[in-house]
């Protein structure tokens, strides 16, 4: 049997007399990109940090394919690469000069660095500057250079923690196909508060909040947490909002303009037919009817208990 990519068993962490997470349990047993959603102050930092080896954690345990990170922090540092939220690059070196340095501290073998670094620098679009100090570099370019050094010795586990942050939009989508690339090999967790980031780049969720696990699962399963309740109605020439309010099955109406309605209902199917049979009837010109999904805030809201 394979072993999780990822494994978190009672994960607690405490700061002086606060605790910041409490007992957070999850697995992740394969490859895609997993969004760590969670306010400021939510725990998410720490979980990431504990996971990257950055802090040790208070109790519980953690394993990256099978290894203990307390235990054996030097085997499991090789099975993962993490991009924290600054870059943590050394500015006076070239981008050449910085990988070879990265691959080096994970103890890759020597005839093994110059291949991968060759190989990263062409996989992250920077292989034309390799040889240009990093602190003359743009944003966008030492961002690249950041992930480089995370996946320069092919970990099994990415982490990144708000990779996207202070790009321009051009950048964001560079950012955010070289991270699909990246997970065709790798798991990765993608740290970020932006919700429709989730939504462009992840395939799973994990949200934390004040300090717990309070949702794991796909983004689907996130998108349809709140079962939607609304209509989108546009016609050519409606009727008032009070026509609707008639109809079986509708608890209300509202009229958003330019006739166009939104309807609050009971059960979906028979308020959509009788929408129908009313704009067949009464000669209503239809042009579009929707089932409104809940908007991610709105979501993220209902998760946090922040209404």
């Amino acid at each position: 049997m394979n072993e999780p990519i990822v494994k978190v068993e009672h994960l607690s962490h405490r700061y002086s007399i606060q605790w910041a997470i409490r007992d957070i349990n999850f697995e992740i047993t394969q490859k895609g990109i997993y969004g760590l959603l969670g306010s400021n102050g939510a725990g998410k930092s720490t979980t990431m940090n504990i996971i990257s080896g950055v802090i040790k954690q208070t109790k519980g345990n953690v394993f990256i394919k099978g290894v203990d990170i307390r235990k054996n922090s030097v085997e499991s540092k090789r099975k993962l690469g993490f991009l924290p939220q600054k870059p943590p690059l050394y500015n006076d070196l070239t981008v050449e000069e910085f990988l070879m340095h990265s691959a080096g501290l994970r103890w890759m073998d020597k005839k093994e660095i110059k291949p991968a670094v060759d190989e990263v620098l062409e996989r992250c679009g920077i292989t034309h500057f390799r040889n240009r100090l990093i602190k003359n570099l743009s944003g966008g370019y030492q961002q690249r250079v950041g992930i480089a050094q995370a996946i320069v010795h092919k970990p099994d586990l990415v982490i990144l923690d708000e990779p996207t942050n202070g790009l321009d939009p051009n950048q964001i989508v560079e950012i955010r196909n070289l991270i699909k690339e990246i997970a065709m090999e790798s798991t990765v967790i993608l740290s970020t508060h932006i919700l429709p980031e989730v939504q462009a780049a992840c395939d799973h969720i994990l949200m934390i909040e004040e300090g717990r696990v309070v949702f794991a699962g796909t983004v689907d399963e996130f998108d349809n947490y709140i079962v939607p309740n609304t209509l989108y109605v546009s016609m050519l020439n409606g009727p008032s909002a009070d026509v609707f309010t008639k109809l079986g099955g509708v608890l209300r109406a509202e009229e958003l303009g330019n006739s166009r309605y939104r309807i609050y209902f009971s059960e979906p199917h028979e308020v959509i037919d009788n929408i129908v049979d009313m704009c067949s009837r009464e000669r209503y010109h239809l042009l579009e009817l929707k089932i409104e999904k809940s908007s991610l805030d709105t979501i993220f809201a209902e998760l946090s208990k922040k209404h």
